[in-house]
C-alpha cells in the first residue's frame, strides 16, 4: 500500500497552454486538488520556483486548498531554503497547518538552478553559491527548531497586550508539523544527513550519478541508506519516504498524440547541472498503455522502497486532462501494482 499524490510545477504561458496566467495556474491548482481528493488521491504537492511564470509562493495556495478540502495532504516538493527566512517561514507554515487541520507535508532543500543568478541576493541574502550550501542546511535546522514550539524570545516589559509571564514563542504553534517536514535529497550523503536530523525523505527527481546503475537502482540505494541511518539515529517516530515519477497512461487518441513514443522506450538521462561538479542522472518518463506501465513500474526498485509516489502532471494541459491522467492511474495502474 502506498500513498499517491500529484506534483505540479504550476507553469503558465500565453501560447500553447490552457493555463495562460498566474491566476489560471493558482486557481486551477485549487480546482485540481479538490477533484483529485474526490477520487482518492492522497496528496497535492507543488514545486516552488522564483523569478519564473510558475508557482513561487506556496503557503497561500496550500491554505486555499486546505480550506476547500478535508482529507488530501498539501505539500511542497520542494521549497528552496536559499531564499527563506526561518522565522517567517515557520509562522507561515504553522498557520497553513492550522488552516488545513494538520495536513501540511513540507518538502524543503537546496533547490535546483533558478532563472536568475544568485537570486537569493534579491531576497536580502548576500552570499556566494559556495557559502549558501552550508547556510541552507543551517537555516533548515533553525526552521526545524522553531517548529518544536519552544519558548525563546524575551518579553517586552511593557507589552501592548496582556501576556503570561516568561519567554514567548512564534505563534501559532502547529503540533506535529515538525514530524511532517521532508528533505529533498539528491545523494546518499544528503539522505543520511536528513535521517540524522529527523526529516522525512523526498528523493529528488534527479540524483548524483554515484554508480553505473540505472536511476531507479541508484535511488533505491539512497533510500536504503536513509532508512539505515534513521534506525541508527533512534528517532521516536516512523519516517516517510517519497519518490516522484512521470507516468503518462495512453488510452485515447489524444494521449497518443501528446505522449506516444512510436514504440521507443525512453532512457534515463545523465548530465551536469550548473552548480554540480559531478554528473547527475534523471529518471525517464513512463508512457504507454496501463498494462505496459504496470509491468515497467513493477520493476522500479525505488518505488518498492518508498511509501509515497508522486505523479508529475502536465499542468498546462488543464484540470480536465490532468484528472484523466490521475483517474486512469488510480483505476487501472495503482491497483495492479498493489499500491491500492
Amino acid at each position: 500500500m502506498k500513498k499517491i499524490g500529484f506534483l505540479s510545477f504550476g507553469h503558465w504561458m500565453d501560447r500553447g497552454s490552457l493555463v495562460k496566467t498566474a491566476s489560471d495556474a493558482y486557481l486551477q491548482s485549487i480546482e485540481l486538488a479538490v477533484e483529485a481528493e474526490k477520487i482518492g488521491v492522497d496528496g497535492a504537492y507543488f514545486r516552488v520556483h522564483h523569478f519564473a511564470p510558475q508557482i513561487g509562493s506556496p503557503f497561500p495556495l496550500l491554505s486555499a486548498i486546505g480550506a476547500k478540502t478535508s482529507k488530501i495532504e498539501v505539500g511542497t516538493g520542494l521549497i528552496d531554503m536559499r531564499y527563506e527566512n526561518p522565522y517567517m517561514m515557520a509562522e507561515n507554515a504553522s498557520l497553513t497547518d492550522v488552516i488545513t487541520q494538520g495536513r501540511v507535508q513540507l518538502g524543503v532543500g537546496r533547490g535546483s538552478p533558478e532563472q536568475v543568478l544568485d537570486g537569493w541576493r534579491y531576497f536580502g541574502y548576500d552570499y556566494t553559491e559556495e557559502e549558501i550550501k552550508e547556510i541552507t542546511r543551517e537555516r533548515t535546522l533553525e526552521f526545524l527548531d522553531l517548529l518544536e514550539g519552544k519558548y525563546f524570545a524575551e518579553p517586552n516589559p511593557q507589552p501592548m497586550f496582556p501576556q503570561a509571564p516568561g519567554k514567548l514563542r512564534l505563534e501559532p504553534y502547529a503540533e506535529g508539523l515538525r514530524q511532517r517536514i521532508w528533505w529533498g535529497a539528491g545523494s546518499k550523503e544528503t539522505a543520511i544527513w536528513a535521517a540524522k536530523h529527523g526529516m522525512n525523505l523526498q528523493s529528488s527527481t534527479l540524483v548524483n550519478y554515484e554508480s553505473n546503475e540505472p536511476f531507479h537502482v541508484q535511488q533505491a540505494n539512497q533510500l536504503r541508506a536513509y532508512k539505515q541511518a534513521w534506525k541508527e539515529a533512534g528517532h521516536n517516530f516512523e519516517p516517510r519516504t517519497l519518490v516522484t515519477r512521470s507516468i503518462q497512461p495512453i488510452t485515447t487518441d489524444l494521449d497518443r498524440q501528446l505522449f506516444g513514443q512510436d514504440g521507443e522506450p525512453q532512457q534515463d538521462s545523465v548530465g551536469y547541472l550548473a552548480y554540480h561538479r559531478n554528473p547527475t542522472i534523471f529518471g525517464r518518463t513512463f508512457a504507454g498503455e496501463p498494462d505496459k506501465l504496470v509491468k515497467e513500474l513493477a520493476e522500479d526498485e525505488a518505488i518498492k522502497e518508498a511509501d509515497t509516489v508522486l505523479i508529475t502532471i502536465p499542468n498546462t494541459l488543464g484540470v480536465e486532462y490532468n484528472m484523466h491522467i490521475l483517474e486512469t492511474i488510480m483505476k487501472d495502474v495503482a491497483p495492479e501494482l498493489s499500491w491500492r
